[in-house]
């Protein structure tokens, strides 16, 4: 099988424990693109916490596109254009900041290129600041301020803590949202419908492509959903246990150019 596009988780996959993609991944991921064939980088992050990677591989320049919001966004990197985007409803802001009060944990969501937080200070909203060159602006009320749609919202606190909310939010809100940890300490809430293989089948069509000519690799649970779609689905050596499970290949780590050796494996060679 030729395989025409890849699919990249960033953290954890993409890049290494620092957060940047090793010279070796670079030039591996430059050549394939020089033969023709496509990148995605596909992230919960929001679109602007992604935009230096697409600019560090030129995706603009070799038909990339943005999978942003875990799916709620994909953009078209030559072109700018939005090809696919899924908001929560409205109505939903209230319930959702409420719930968050109700089991005391913080929480935030994007407005513009700004995170929006009821707690600048806590250290996982620093995290997501830090890792999306994003600042955090404090709002007393979410629950009032937030009238406007938005991709998602996080929940946040420690793990343990978090893993007893879970179900208690996803039952609050019922079946038109996905609700999952994306990290232990992120609890995540978005539309119903909206995954990476979801958003991945829509711009597959879009390309005129298909998911056997697809690979795409992840650590995470959030990337648990395209390596079970994808023609080839890769887990890192550092990927939680289901997708090390549920992948086709296992990769090296993150720290050991695993993207790089996958090109190297399945497309060079």
């Amino acid at each position: 099988m030729k395989y025409e596009i890849m699919v990249l988780d960033l953290d954890g996959t993409l890049t290494n424990r620092d957060k940047v993609i090793t010279p070796r991944t670079k030039e591996a991921l430059m050549e394939m693109q020089k033969m023709g064939r496509r990148v995605v980088l596909a992230s919960g992050r929001p679109t602007k916490g992604i935009r230096h990677l697409a600019k560090e591989l030129e995706l603009a320049r070799y038909g990339g596109c943005i999978l942003s919001f875990n799916g709620g966004m994909i953009i078209d990197c030559a072109t700018g254009e939005t090809l696919f985007s899924r908001l929560l409803p409205v109505e939903s802001n209230r319930r959702i900041v409420e719930l968050a009060m109700e089991h005391r944990v913080d929480i935030l969501t994007y407005e513009g290129e700004e995170i929006i937080s009821n707690n600048r200070e806590n250290e996982y909203a620093q995290a997501e600041s830090r890792i999306n060159s994003m600042e955090i602006r404090q709002v007393e009320n979410m629950a009032e301020y937030v009238d406007f749609a938005v991709p998602k919202y996080i929940m946040l606190d420690d793990g343990d803590y978090l893993a007893t909310v879970e179900p208690k939010v996803k039952a609050a809100l019922g079946k038109n949202f996905s609700v999952y940890r994306s990290e232990p300490f992120f609890l995540e809430i978005l539309p119903k419908g909206i995954d990476k293989a979801q958003s991945l089948e829509r711009l597959l069509e879009r390309l005129g492509l298909t998911r056997e000519q697809m690979i795409a690799c992840g650590d995470g649970y959030n990337d648990l959903s395209m390596i079970k779609y994808a023609g080839l689905g890769v887990a890192m050596e550092n990927a939680v246990l289901p997708v090390r499970q549920a992948a086709d290949f296992v990769t090296k780590s993150n720290n050991d150019d695993g993207v790089a050796y996958v090109i190297e494996k399945f497309i060079f060679s």
